[in-house]
């Protein structure tokens, strides 16, 4: 015991500390290390009671958090996965290189799936439950670089043909198969799309949440399904990875289960070439109040630690560097010896007997089907806590020379003949050097009577089924309320002024009154309710609080208190915009993931939106996500007094990058509650993949009753507000377009016009430029590809403006790329006017007078647009300036 020796060297009283652990150790060898583990406890305790600083410590030794004598036994037959496990590695890895002795350089990853076959094919073999009428099934979140071993196993299975895997990122043609996760892409296959970094481990954690909501709230029936979340050390550096771990620590998420695939290495080195990841990481998880498992060392090693009574191999084992680590499977079993073990002479004692390839067959626990199976046994058994499992493996695992622990592994996807025939053979592939000639990598498919055919089909039969798999359709189909159901808000506000964000509040007060789509409506919001107005939904709904509340509000003698509630409907997710598009994203896409179609309405600041959480938004389309994002307090000078950071004048240019997002600006409250309606019954009653997003705004004024016939012009995006009539003869006409609050600009702007120039206006609501520019798109395409139609397409914009007379202005409250989408497809003059430019604070007249949108400067722009085409002059302009008080030498926004 030279550690206890060493600990008695400054021991004030040796001979007491001796006897403390002389019992200790008596406890351990006649109860067991749990019973040591409770005494502990309870002195660690008291002594704090006492007023002891007893600081925590997060981790423990760098060793298996369940020991050899507790592990339980794997079932099943070992050799037979091992053969299973070979095949899959051997299909994968000729997947990668078949592809890349192609031209084109479609690259592929063979080291990642290399090093956690073995963590798949245990799951695959023993836990991971297919939906079927007993079961929900487990979520699968698979690690993005491992694609290839997935498609392999699916190959086996039968579920993926030779020539789709022929194909691999060859997919323009419809046959071949995604690089990555993307259920876009393959939309019966993949369920989740992961491989953008940190995205995977923060939506797994919010989904694993959706679950315990819908559950609490009694959508979805109690079960022991799963959220398996699969992830590299080095994806961990990403903020998204890590960010929400105290959410499920925190709410007890014992339906998630991280695994960390620890190879120890990024794309370019180490990823704590200095330190120790897996040490790291079980700090923060733990930290965080979660069940950490480690998975560090294989059973080859367990004679080793049984033997090591002194604690020396353990402490070894903790003083060496990640760094070193790599370096000892990088570079063999003599360099272990003597850097590794011969760090001490009773270390090195200890494996005197022991060949070097003795030593280098040392394993990694996640390369140790039975240590695995043990961690993935003892993770889905925990109650009350969610549990990451460090697996320790090697980064290009059975690759040899050609990338086994080296820095470059991760870009490897040539392997040479010499290779690929190590690799055969370390493997025992039944492939002879015949096969091989002359470069060959065949697929191998064993006999569908063979062992391992049989073995591995009655394995995933027992659990269900094949996964990956995704469902395209719920069973259910909600009808959505038709939109007669809002009547009142179709109406005229009258005097009363509202904003078009009341408009949706009073619109989803109705719906969820709805018995079959209100509670299906999952409101969420990121701490900023009171700012929409939707505190009543507090006291009405309930915001969901797995443990209820425990607490009087400090508000509780007011109407609409601060309610918790353990079956709370509104989901309030505090300071955190991308942990609410997760908990959305979860949502909306729970009619694919649990066969139950859910309509959340997630709303936000505008600005703190597709600029914040971006990538999760294109993951969002990626995944099919079906619901509503609301960008409240919309535009760059709507939102008056918040200054620069606030000011969002571009998330409709960032929305229209996401081919499936459908975006909208609604100026009135018909329009708002139109625009809602049609995508309930699209995604809903038709179910059609896609969300929309709308942006309200906080600017209060009257509203006008929707006008007949308007419906589809406000889905299609462009509708004729107020029509002038027929021109007379030489009269100035101009059409004015625009959406959100700066419509009523427009609006404004038509009568400076008709009263300072006698110009007539045509005046265009435009609740989606995006949308008319891609029916645009759509058109122009279309023709071109057909040359010889007898009636060829018109663009929406294009049939209402053809005929019409006078140049086109639109202004919006946001950026100029946005209005101008449509340029291509005006058959007139065109002008955009936006908001382009940092914003600040001021009041509204102001704000839009600086960014040159106000009634004024749209008004303005009409009367040059006339001068342009010789119809006005330009002293007719200068008297425009003079008129208006426009300062024709102030600076650009842009850049003011």
């Amino acid at each position: 015991m030279n550690w206890f020796n060493e600990m008695l060297r400054n021991d004030p009283d040796p001979q007491e500390s001796r006897e403390w652990i002389e019992s200790l150790k008596a406890v351990i060898d006649h109860d067991g290390p749990q019973r040591a583990h409770q005494l502990l406890e309870g002195m660690v305790e008291l002594t704090r009671r006492a007023g002891a600083h007893m600081p925590f410590t997060p981790t423990t030794a760098y060793v298996n958090t369940i020991p050899a004598h507790i592990e339980p036994q794997m079932p099943g037959d070992a050799h037979i996965e091992w053969r299973i496990r070979s095949i899959i590695r051997w299909n994968a890895m000729a997947m990668v290189v078949r592809a890349n002795r192609k031209p084109g350089a479609l690259g592929g990853h063979i080291a990642s799936f290399a090093s956690c076959a073995t963590l798949y094919d245990v799951g695959f073999n023993h836990f991971w439950h297919a939906p079927t009428a007993e079961h929900p099934g487990d979520l699968l979140y698979i690690q993005g670089h491992s694609s290839p071993g997935i498609y392999s196993r699916a190959f086996l299975e039968g579920r993926i043909s030779e020539a789709q895997l022929e194909a691999f990122r060859m997919e323009v043609d419809g046959h071949g198969i995604s690089s990555y996760p993307h259920p876009w892409l393959m939309p019966d296959f993949w369920q989740v799309p992961t491989v953008s970094m940190g995205l995977g481990p923060l939506t797994a954690i919010y989904q694993a949440r959706a679950w315990k909501y819908l559950e609490a709230r009694g959508l979805m029936p109690k079960t022991n399904r799963k959220v398996w979340c699969f992830l590299g050390d080095g994806e961990t550096d990403e903020p998204e990875s890590l960010g929400a771990i105290g959410v499920a620590g925190r709410e007890g998420l014992d339906n998630l289960i991280f695994v960390v695939n620890c190879n120890l290495q990024r794309l370019d080195g180490p990823v704590r070439g200095n330190g120790k990841i897996i040490q790291e990481l079980e700090g923060q998880f733990r930290g965080a109040g979660w069940n950490v498992i480690k998975c560090i060392w294989g059973s080859y090693w367990d004679p080793l630690l049984a033997n090591d009574t002194q604690g020396l191999l353990r402490k070894v084992m903790m003083d060496t560097v990640d760094g070193e680590y790599q370096n000892c499977k990088a570079f063999g079993g003599a360099y272990t010896r003597q850097h590794f073990f011969g760090k001490t002479p009773e270390t090195l004692a200890m494996v005197a007997n022991l060949s070097d390839d003795d030593i280098w067959r040392l394993n990694r626990g996640g390369h140790d089907p039975h240590k695995v199976y043990a961690a993935y046994d003892a993770a889905v058994k925990t109650v009350g806590q969610p549990t990451v499992i460090l697996a320790k493996t090697v980064k290009g695992y059975g690759m040899g020379s050609a990338g086994e622990a080296l820095n470059p592994t991760h870009q490897t996807k040539k392997l040479d003949d010499e290779s690929v025939r190590a690799f055969r053979d370390r493997f025992q592939l039944p492939i002879s050097d015949e096969q091989l000639k002359d470069g060959a990598i065949p697929f191998y498919l064993p006999g569908e009577k063979s062992p391992e055919m049989e073995y591995m089909h009655e394995r995933r039969n027992a659990l269900g089924g094949y996964l990956p798999k995704r469902r395209q359709r719920s069973t259910q189909t909600l009808k959505a309320p038709p939109l007669d159901t809002f009547a009142r808000l179709l109406k005229s506000t009258g005097e009363r002024e509202i904003s078009t964000t009341m408009a949706f509040v009073q619109m989803l007060n109705i719906l969820l009154r709805d018995k079959e789509v209100g509670p299906r409506c999952v409101p969420i919001v990121a701490d900023e309710a009171r700012t929409f107005g939707m505190e009543g939904l507090f006291r009405q709904l309930g915001i969901y609080a797995p443990q209820g509340q425990k607490y009087k509000p400090v508000d509780a003698d007011q109407l609409m208190f601060y309610r918790e509630d353990a079956a709370g409907q509104v989901l309030q997710e505090g300071i955190t915009e991308a942990g609410a598009f997760a908990s959305w994203m979860a949502q909306a896409t729970s009619y694919s993931v649990s066969d139950l179609p859910m309509v959340p309405f997630y709303i936000y600041y505008s600005m703190f939106g597709f600029q914040r959480f971006g990538d999760f938004a294109w993951q969002a389309g990626d995944m099919r996500a079906r619901g509503f994002l609301l960008g409240g307090t919309a535009g760059r000078t709507t939102l008056n007094g918040e200054g620069l950071q606030h000011g969002d004048g571009q998330s409709h240019v960032q929305a229209a990058l996401i081919p499936s997002v459908r975006s909208y600006d609604p100026a009135f409250a018909y329009e708002v509650v139109t625009i809602i309606q049609h995508g309930m019954q699209e995604m809903l009653s038709e179910q059609h993949d896609g969300y929309y997003y709308l942006t309200v705004h906080n600017e209060n004024y009257t509203h006008p009753e929707m006008p007949e016939g308007s419906a589809e012009g406000i889905i299609k995006g462009m509708y004729l507000f107020h029509d002038a009539g027929k021109a007379k003869k030489g009269e100035l006409r101009v059409q004015l377009m625009g959406s959100g609050t700066i419509f009523r600009e427009v609006i404004a702007a038509a009568d400076l016009l008709d009263a300072d120039f006698g110009i007539k206006s045509d005046i265009w609501s435009c609740p989606s430029f995006t949308e008319l520019a891609r029916d645009g798109v759509d058109a122009t395409r279309w023709n071109r590809f057909h040359p010889e139609a007898k009636t060829p397409r018109k663009p929406w914009v294009t049939q209402h403006l053809e005929g019409r007379s006078g140049p086109a202005i639109a202004a919006t409250d946001f950026v100029r790329a946005f209005p101008d989408q449509i340029r291509e497809f005006v058959p007139m003059r065109f002008t955009a006017l936006g908001t382009d430019g940092y914003g600040r604070s001021d009041t509204r007249e102001n704000l839009r007078r600086h960014f040159e949108i106000d009634r004024y400067h749209v008004a303005h722009a009409a009367v040059a647009a006339l001068a342009d085409e010789g119809k006005l002059t330009g002293k007719d302009v200068a008297r425009a300036l003079k008129l208006y008080k426009i300062d024709p030498e102030l600076p650009n926004p842009l850049l003011a």
